[in-house]
């Protein structure tokens, strides 16, 4: 459905937990891409210029990592935003997935790992509550991507 259901009280903390990962773009989200990259390295094979990379620490100083890990921090942070706007929340989701799917052929798994990376970062650094308050979100943005999957013929 692209109906969304979020209360008030769940919009709060949910923003509240994202804000504190959030505050560290760049470096949380060179973070995530490294251990996935690291973790399956199949996902790697999406990026031509990430491809050669096989030490973590290299990664970690590659500003295209670096580049690629606050774009997906900042779309996150943009659907935050807009959690309590359906119709605002899919204006920015929508564009992305179609994206992914049909130029960039990204396998719609990967969303998942990459969601699940960002939970367990946010649990290692702020705690179970952090991660509690917003696995709904990526929940949410997992699913919506791969209705977009499906209406892209995947």
């Amino acid at each position: 459905s692209s109906t969304m259901s979020f209360s008030e009280a769940e919009v709060q903390s949910a923003r509240g937990a994202w804000e504190k990962i959030y505050v560290d773009a760049e470096d949380n989200g060179t973070t995530v891409l490294v251990r996935m990259f690291t973790e399956h390295p199949d996902t790697k094979s999406y990026f031509t210029h990430f491809k050669g990379m096989d030490s973590a620490e290299e990664m970690k100083q590659s500003d295209q990592v670096r580049g690629h890990g606050k774009r997906v921090f900042t779309a996150i942070n943009d659907m935050v935003q807009h959690l309590d706007n359906s119709e605002a929340f899919l204006g920015i989701l929508n564009p992305l997935g179609k994206k992914h799917a049909t130029q960039l052929k990204v396998d719609p798994k990967n969303f998942k790992i990459i969601c699940d990376i960002i939970l367990q970062l946010m649990e290692e650094k702020f705690g179970g509550d952090c991660k509690a308050s917003f696995e709904k979100v990526t929940n949410e943005i997992c699913s919506h991507l791969n209705n977009v999957y499906k209406e892209a013929g995947w």
